[in-house]
C-alpha cells in the first residue's frame, strides 16, 4: 500500500461489501458528513443513515452504497467500517 492510498474495509453483519485500497472515504457521521484521506489522524465515529462513497486507488472509480448507520475506526491509512445497510426494497 502506498502513503497515496488507505486499506478500507466495509462489512455488515451479513458480509464484506468492500475490501481493498481507496483514495478517499466519505462517510455520514453523526455530527456530519466526514471524508478521510490518506495520512488523516487517528478517528473514531459513529455513523447516521446516509451514504457512504469511495474513491478506488486502482481505477479511480466512485462507488457508494446506502447505510442506516454504524461506525468507523482509522489509524495508519486502514479504516474499519462496520455498517448496517439498507435493505432492498
Amino acid at each position: 500500500m502506498t502513503t497515496k492510498a488507505l486499506r478500507v474495509s466495509i462489512v455488515s453483519p451479513e458480509k464484506v461489501l468492500f475490501d481493498g485500497e481507496v483514495r478517499q472515504v466519505t462517510l455520514p457521521g453523526t455530527m456530519g458528513v466526514f471524508s478521510i484521506l490518506p495520512q488523516h489522524a487517528p478517528i473514531v465515529s459513529s455513523l447516521k443513515a446516509g451514504t457512504v462513497s469511495y474513491v478506488t486507488a486502482a481505477d479511480g472509480e466512485e462507488r457508494s452504497l446506502e447505510v442506516r448507520g454504524g461506525f468507523v475506526e482509522e489509524s495508519a491509512n486502514v479504516v474499519s467500517v462496520c455498517v448496517v445497510v439498507q435493505a432492498k426494497p
